[in-house]
């Protein structure tokens, strides 16, 4: 028994690194999108109002979190929803120990769609402070990391806000986008670091370059065998984050639609070659909860399409 246990144990191992290598070569090289399933506790009512679920249909947490992995289970189930134009998702920690069919959603999303499961890790922001909001103390992310590679999570995600162009608040930002992601890359995780501009500042092209100029001068200190995600605003000037898509150290780029309709998303990032999509509303803005099962995958098919399109 102890012998079985061994060989058993070995073959997990090597089907894991196997997966992992698999998952970094998909996540690195295939054409596609990576679709943002991660609203949170504060985003949640609006994406299922959004959705056509009042706030009066539920009435504690619990239930509000049940129907929006309902929702995201009808996404990720639909006929559409595979790796020919998907090649990654996030997630949030609710859904991460949800089901799918029977199986954890990570074991879904790859065993089943051939698509890269990511987590969402951060725990929200603080209050603004020179010009940024940054992510909260998170004592709890060593063990959520060490639960979510055990579930096939690939990589994370977290974000903060840049709400506007002050040096020292950005280079705040980026000092603790790069530390947390070090924590990541440590647990043996691909980091996606998420420091957002936000869409309606009007010194937005400013911040973008006080920003590039901080994330490439981190870069640059990175060992020489590290690789990093990074996920943006789409850039007011077209191809500006060239520098950080063909750094060594960069796996990817990836862009928010932080506000934008899809139309919009679209339209800017189709001029940022290289750059693909992270949709989160921009993906899901069609949906209904009253539309059949048949016009509600016509209407993700459609976006999922417009999406992949702009980011190849």
């Amino acid at each position: 028994v102890a012998g079985a246990t061994i060989v058993a144990s070995t073959t997990n191992r090597k089907e894991t690194i196997v997966s992992t290598q698999q998952m970094l070569s998909q996540i690195t090289r295939d054409q596609g999108f990576i679709a943002a399933l991660d609203q949170s506790g504060g985003s949640t009512p609006g994406a299922l109002r959004q959705y056509g679920i009042p706030d009066g249909a539920y009435s504690r947490d619990s239930e509000m979190l049940q129907l929006m992995h309902q929702f995201r289970v009808r996404i990720m189930t639909s006929p559409t929803f595979t790796s020919a134009r998907i090649i990654g998702a996030i997630l949030f920690e609710a859904t991460m120990d949800g089901l799918v069919q029977g199986k954890s959603v990570p074991e879904f999303l790859w065993k089943d769609r051939g698509i890269v499961p990511f987590l969402k890790v951060d725990k929200g922001l603080e209050a603004v402070s020179s010009g940024v909001r940054l992510m909260k103390p998170n004592p709890g992310l060593e063990p959520l990391l060490e639960r979510a590679r055990s579930m096939g999570i690939f990589g994370t995600k977290m974000r903060s806000v840049i709400d506007a162009n002050v040096a020292a608040g950005i280079s705040e930002v980026v000092r603790q986008q790069f530390d947390v992601g070090a924590q990541i890359t440590a647990a043996g995780m691909m980091p996606i670091l998420e420091p957002e501009v936000s869409i309606g500042i009007p010194d937005k092209a400013s911040a973008e370059m006080t920003l590039r100029d901080e994330i490439r001068a981190r870069l640059d200190t990175l060992p020489a065998e590290s690789q990093i995600m990074i996920k943006l605003t789409i850039p007011d000037v077209p191809d500006f984050y060239r520098s950080l898509i063909e750094h060594p150290r960069v796996a990817r780029v990836v862009a928010l639609s932080g506000g934008y309709s899809r139309v919009q998303a679209c339209q800017k990032l189709a001029a940022n070659p290289g750059l693909i999509a992270s949709f989160s509303r921009a993906l899901i803005d069609d949906l209904r909860f009253a539309s059949s099962d048949e016009q509600f995958n016509r209407d993700l098919e459609s976006a999922i399409k417009e999406i992949y399109a702009a980011s190849i």
